[in-house]
């Protein structure tokens, strides 16, 4: 009888040469193709507005290119389906964020949840979020919302020229109201005041290419370099100790509320969290939630007064559902498709978010025959997927029905990455929504806004900021009154 050892260990090394070779292979495969650099420093990252030049580059290299700045290896995502194969499909691989000396080691202390690098801080810091934010727990925060949302309308009422400054209180308000149980009394507390510039000191510096010293560590030693975030880092700090300590205050003397801090305080053993994490966790989610908030709310008004037969069609469907007797709630949501079309169709035609957040590869990724290799980092470019022309027909339009099917409901088979991918996806997306949601509903059921013709609307990304989550600059909007004034003011007060 013939021995099967031979063959079988034939078998064997035949199948590692396969192994062998296929993976030799992959690691030579190219990268996507990308803008031509310097030999040795590579490209040049725009210095502003940089979603828009790597939407060009989208049109040119194609759905996702490559750039290199010194060692440093970046790959931009332009299309939705390729963000749905690499982001999503590859989710596990890009859980990952970027060493970012600057705004994550520096300025954040190493706390920051958004530019948390994967690992167990991580894991228990989402932990901690998810057991607020979750879906079921967000419907708690519906009282909340309703009554400073209702108080928008009233805030228009006196003072409808600084409507963007209302909508900045409303999320002001809900942020604080959910985060430490304190809403402010007015934009301009102390508090509030401070964390915007937190933010938008986290915004500037985050930006691609903002500090070298993202790219080339060694800058870290140099003397006085890094000392203008140092110092930032201080006071943010010491922001966020004092607004915790003073829910500790309250709980020793038991008159503190419910809020996100007493829960983090009451269970900080359980997650694992330590003084310095519960801090930052607290004073990160009150400053990203306002931050995004407002800038959405924004730009649904903003896409109502430039868009006049959209806003006609949702007050159609607001005059069946709700009438003009009542306030529009949350429960009037699933009645409501065009509501949640328009507000969808708006954080698609202006990203708050515009550029996305950089994720980064832990291992090698193949795509289409090109590598993104261990170490890249990965961003999926929110401008340049909204624009994708085979995923948004036509999208330079504004066009809620885009988000609606044929039996008049809300698409469950179109989406946009508003809130981030796969395992970085946003905890705070589902109490975001609920709040545009409320607002875009009650002001376009009471008002009907318009654009002034002698003061038209610059809608252009050069008239947001150029940060990491974009804001408005100042316009003008016409608020006409679909409802008499004593009518709305009259169901506010009496809770109607």
């Amino acid at each position: 009888m013939i021995s099967q050892t031979p063959f079988a260990v034939i078998g064997l090394l035949a199948a590692l040469v396969f192994v062998k070779a296929f993976y030799t292979r992959r690691k030579h495969l190219p990268l996507p193709p990308g803008p031509p650099g310097h030999w040795l420093f590579g490209n040049v990252l725009p210095k502003s507005h940089a979603p828009v030049q790597f939407a060009k580059w989208t049109e040119e290299y194609g759905p996702v290119f490559s750039l290199r700045q010194g060692p440093r290896v970046w790959v931009i995502i332009g299309r939705y389906q390729a963000a749905m194969d690499i982001m999503e499909k590859e989710g596990a691989s890009l859980i990952d964020r970027p060493r970012y000396i600057s705004a994550s080691e520096v300025l954040s202390g190493g706390m920051r949840v958004v530019v948390e690098r994967a690992g167990d801080r991580l894991k228990r810091l989402r932990r901690v979020l998810h057991a607020q934010l979750q879906p079921k727990v967000a419907v708690t925060y519906e009282d909340i919302q309703t009554t400073n949302a209702r108080n928008v309308l009233l805030d228009i009422f006196d003072d409808p020229n600084n409507h963007q400054m209302h909508v900045r209180r409303y999320a002001a308000s809900v942020v604080l109201s959910i985060t430490y149980a304190h809403p402010p009394t007015s934009l301009s507390s102390p508090l509030v005041r401070a964390v915007n510039l937190c933010l938008s000191r986290f915004g500037s510096t985050i930006r691609p290419g903002a500090w070298l010293v993202d790219t080339y560590p060694i800058l870290q030693y140099v003397p006085g370099y890094l000392n203008q975030l140092k110092e930032w880092h201080q006071e943010e700090k010491a922001l966020f100790d004092g607004v915790l300590q003073g829910v500790k205050n309250e709980m020793v003397t038991g008159t503190a509320r419910p809020c996100f801090a007493k829960f983090l305080l009451e269970h900080q053993r359980d997650y694992s969290i330590s003084d310095g994490e519960l801090s930052y966790v607290a004073g990160s989610l009150f400053g990203a939630g306002s931050d995004t908030t407002a800038s959405a709310i924004t730009i649904v008004m903003m896409a109502a007064a430039k868009h006049p037969s959209a806003q006609t069609r949702v007050q159609e469907e607001l005059d069946a559902v709700v009438g003009r007797e009542r306030l529009p709630t949350f429960a009037d949501q699933p009645m409501l498709p065009q509501v949640t079309a328009f507000m969808l169709e708006a954080l698609r035609w202006r990203p708050v978010s515009i550029g996305g957040f950089a994720h980064r590869a832990t291992k090698d990724i193949i795509w289409n025959g090109y590598r993104i290799p261990a170490g890249a980092s990965v961003i999926g470019n929110h401008w340049a997927i909204a624009n994708d022309p085979d995923t948004y027909p036509d999208p330079q339009k504004f066009d809620p029905q885009r988000w609606i099917d044929e039996q008049g409901r809300v698409r469950d088979d179109l989406r946009f990455c508003t809130y981030g991918f796969g395992r970085r996806v946003c905890p705070g997306q589902h109490v975001a929504n609920r709040s545009i949601y409320i607002n875009t509903a009650l002001v376009l059921w009471a008002f009907r806004l318009r654009e002034n013709l002698s003061a038209l609307i610059d809608t252009s990304l050069y008239a947001f900021s150029d940060t990491a989550n974009m804001h408005a600059k100042p316009f003008e909007v016409i608020f006409e009154k679909r409802i008499e004034e004593e009518t709305i003011r009259g169901l506010v007060a009496g809770g109607d």
